[in-house]
């Protein structure tokens, strides 16, 4: 089930509220100028392509008018999973916006707004948006299952650039 656990940065065991209804999810994040909403499932069969993947979306993607998509995914059948969750679990920030829209797992995104943790949990048919510049993390879990469109506002891409906080460690995460 999505969520939204909203924590203050002094009290990091505690969330001060945790909201599970879409309509509630959405209102409070819109709250901070990120997006959050659920897509109809696209039909797609086990072992499709990349291609095959972007395809099944490609009208929703399209009503959004990023100019590049790409496919991530991470299990826990790759090796050597725990490096991959460290450098997910980096705060960092993106110079546009960073979009990614579930299509298959789950991820604990958790968005650094003031002295607030936003911690959204976002699941098969969740999209995110979170706008530019706005410190993030994502926690991946112990054994990920993840596949994400990720959403580029230019052909070239973006990179992440890190804050160099420490913050992300202080937060439940997602098998907490």
């Amino acid at each position: 089930m999505s969520y939204v656990a909203v924590y203050h940065v002094a009290t990091p065991d505690t969330p001060n509220k945790v909201l599970t209804h879409l309509d509630d999810i959405v209102a409070t994040l819109a709250e901070h100028g990120v997006r959050f909403a659920r897509w109809q499932p696209s039909p797609i069969e086990k072992g499709a392509s990349d291609a095959q993947m972007i395809a099944a979306y490609q009208a929703q993607i399209d009503r959004l008018a990023y100019a590049k998509v790409e496919v991530s995914s991470v299990t826990s059948a790759q090796p050597q999973n725990d490096p991959v969750r460290a450098q997910f679990l980096n705060e960092r920030r993106y110079s546009e916006d960073h979009a990614r829209f579930f299509i298959a797992g789950q991820g604990l995104i958790a968005l650094h707004v003031g002295g607030y943790v936003y911690a959204v949990r976002c699941e098969k048919n969740d999209l995110l948006v979170i706008p530019a510049g706005m410190p993030h993390w994502i926690d991946i879990g112990e054994n990920p299952h993840f596949v994400t469109l990720h959403l580029f506002n230019t052909a070239e891409g973006c990179e992440a650039s890190s804050t160099d906080g420490e913050i992300a460690r202080c937060f439940p995460g997602l098998d907490d």
